[in-house]
């Protein structure tokens, strides 16, 4: 056991670096995950100190010191900033190297992974602007996700189409169009060449045009085209919808009209992402990602998430592609 020196649970507040969340001397495991955050600590505030802030808020540390540390392996549990460096071509950014132990996330669940990593740290007081820029996850992590169901070897032979790039195309304007018009529409892009069409982001279920009216002239058009032409071809229902239950019916009528592939955005939200993945995979559906918001995140340079990171979150997530 750990010997753990009395003065560290006297109350009061104590640097997160003497706390243990920073330790230059940590030997990293291969089950560890590893995060690379981009750090520009507020006026005054030490890198090596706003780092091991970074560590502590997103694993086990409040902001106080608290007797209840002494119930738990602490400093196992501990992230550990390892690492820290000025980030080229500046004067007021790091790049903070982070491990945490792979006890501290849920097997199999995205939801879980990002309370940690990304909730509660990106408004902390220390740092005036945060940006995970990467992460690196374990194999031991990786496999308690079902990952993405189909990959293009299986796509291709689903589409009978090798030896060159899928052609697609997104239906314009994405929103006001009749449902008879969205068809044709449709129906003139794949015969025309493409091998897909898709709906865009925000075409769900609106007074111009409901879902089923969609579905039913898009699946049509496909079923023309694919008669006109003699290759299989395939249009991308977006199924994202207010709930749930909603998705499920909407997903099972696709299925029933016959599409090969089904489209869901990234604001529904990480955990309804892998609900559709894991339905996509038992009904032998390719599923694809639009990554509506992502933005929101990832303009900022200096502040947010990389796009990289949400990418691997995705790909554990079960979306074949975004």
């Amino acid at each position: 056991r750990t010997r753990i020196k009395n003065e560290r649970y006297e109350s009061g507040v104590i640097p997160y670096a003497k706390m243990g969340y920073w330790d230059p001397n940590y030997v990293i495991k291969d089950t560890d995950i590893l995060a690379l955050f981009r750090v520009s600590p507020q006026p005054g505030v030490d890198p090596v100190e706003a780092s091991a802030a970074v560590a502590g808020e997103s694993s086990t540390a409040t902001w106080t010191v608290v007797w209840t540390d002494l119930l738990t392996a602490c400093d196992l549990y501990r992230a550990k900033a390892y690492k820290v460096d000025a980030v080229p071509n500046t004067s007021d950014q790091y790049f903070a190297y982070i491990a945490y132990d792979i006890d501290l996330f849920e097997e199999g669940s995205i939801a879980n992974l990002t309370a940690s990593i990304i909730g509660n740290v990106f408004g902390f007081k220390a740092v005036k602007a945060l940006r995970l820029e990467d992460m690196r996850i374990p194999v031991a992590y990786l496999k308690t996700f079902q990952g993405p169901a189909t990959g293009i070897v299986v796509e291709r032979e689903r589409m009978d189409k090798f030896g060159r790039p899928f052609l697609g195309a997104t239906v314009k304007p994405k929103l006001g169009l009749s449902g008879k018009n969205y068809g044709r529409v449709v129906y003139e892009g794949l015969k025309g060449g493409l091998d897909f069409l898709k709906d865009d982001e925000n075409i769900n279920s609106q007074p111009f045009m409901r879902w089923k009216e969609r579905f039913l002239y898009s699946m049509e058009a496909v079923n023309r085209s694919i008669a006109a032409t003699g290759e299989v071809k395939g249009h991308y229902m977006n199924v994202t919808a207010a709930t749930m239950e909603d998705m499920y019916e909407r997903a099972e009528f696709a299925k029933q009209l016959g599409t090969v592939i089904i489209m869901i955005d990234l604001v529904i939200g990480y955990t309804a992402i892998q609900t559709m993945a894991i339905w996509s995979r038992k009904n032998d559906m390719i599923l694809h990602l639009h990554r509506a918001g992502n933005s929101t995140y990832s303009r900022q340079k200096i502040h947010g998430m990389n796009f990289r990171v949400i990418c691997k979150w995705m790909r554990m997530a079960g979306v074949d592609h975004i």
